[in-house]
């Protein structure tokens, strides 16, 4: 069974994660389409595996992955599995031209995505939400995608931000403090606006893609340290960087959704390298660094077949020689105060 997690913020018993959660981007047909039945596969398959922890949001697949996992949590009592979702945006019917996300949701529902981190706004998202996965009640809500990747520049993400303080961060308080939910934070791709919330709100998990990782530590003193003095909880995305760290520096190796850049492919072979003299599968050590930080209450990775699933869970379960670490710190390739 997979290694658990516990946390408690506020002192009301907390939640209770699996190291190894499942991030469910993947199933909702990113990148290909892939059958229910195979989504389920993999779901069951997690599931066997020990998974207890499952992140979905309205964005994967426009809906699909939230149907998806309605089908596969259909059964399983409720009390076994911490679930997340997401606010941010409200969707609306539109024709299969005009609709989001063509060329990298496939085969998904004809809708065009809204941003709206107002406070009725959460209310809708968090409804819909409940009625596509077909449960009760969702354990955290993050306010989905407050960066500049999604944005477009940093003047019109600071009206989001002001926009969400000043309604979404309220009604997400309220869920809290009336025990709809047990939390909430921000799902962000980068970790600046995660410290500018960190700064201003009483939130209490981030989850954070692509920031940390053996590619990407720059934000271990700008966010990481200071969410883990203060008792926040961070599920860590994105671990291999959308594949590179997987894969390794192959032709057609994927870092943050797009062909890796020079400079991904040289550091990931040589920590690629470094790993093969130690006797350590890349993906493994790319894994396990994640889990390092006291900060960190989870590690998401995707997996969109059983073999990316059973990667996954071999990962999670590798054992790391203190040597390999001492290397990557030796050579430069990892900040040398990240906790290993």
């Amino acid at each position: 069974m997979q290694e658990r997690r516990q946390w408690d913020r506020l002192g009301n018993g907390g939640l209770d994660f699996t190291t190894l959660g499942f991030g469910s981007a993947p199933i909702g047909n990113l990148f290909r389409a892939i059958s229910d039945e195979e989504a389920q596969a993999v779901l069951e398959r997690a599931w066997m595996g020990g998974i207890r922890y499952f992140d979905t949001a309205p964005l994967y697949g426009l809906g699909l992955s939230e149907t998806r996992l309605n089908r596969f949590l259909r059964g399983k009592p409720r009390d076994d599995y911490v679930i997340s979702s997401k606010i941010g945006r409200l969707f609306r019917v539109t024709t299969p031209e005009q609709r989001d996300g063509i060329g990298k949701w496939f085969e998904v529902p004809s809708r065009r995505e809204v941003y709206d981190y107002g406070y009725d706004a959460v209310f809708r998202s968090v409804e819909f939400s409940l009625e596509r996965l077909g449960i009760d009640r969702i354990d955290i809500l993050y306010a989905h995608d407050l960066d500049i990747f999604n944005h477009g520049s940093q003047t019109a993400l600071e009206a989001r931000l002001e926009a969400f303080m000043a309604g979404g961060y309220r009604a997400l308080m309220q869920l809290r403090d009336e025990g709809v939910i047990r939390a909430f934070g921000a799902g962000v791709n980068e970790w600046e606006p995660c410290r500018w919330l960190l700064d201003r709100g009483d939130f209490d998990i981030f989850l954070l893609a692509g920031e940390y990782s053996l590619l990407r530590t720059e934000s271990l003193e700008g966010f990481m340290n200071p969410a883990a003095a203060r008792g926040v909880g961070v599920v860590v995305g994105g671990p291999y960087n959308s594949g590179i760290l997987a894969t390794g520096p192959r032709p057609g190796a994927q870092y943050r959704y797009s062909d890796a850049p020079d400079w991904a492919m040289q550091q990931a072979g040589r920590l690629q390298a470094l790993c093969q003299a130690h006797g350590v599968r890349l993906v493994d050590a790319a894994f396990q660094f994640c889990t390092r930080h006291p900060a960190v209450v989870s590690v998401i990775p995707g997996g969109q077949t059983l073999a990316e699933m059973e990667s996954n869970l071999q990962a999670a379960a590798a054992e790391i020689p203190p040597a390999l670490w001492a290397a990557m710190k030796a050579e430069g390739l990892i900040h040398p105060d990240a906790p290993v």
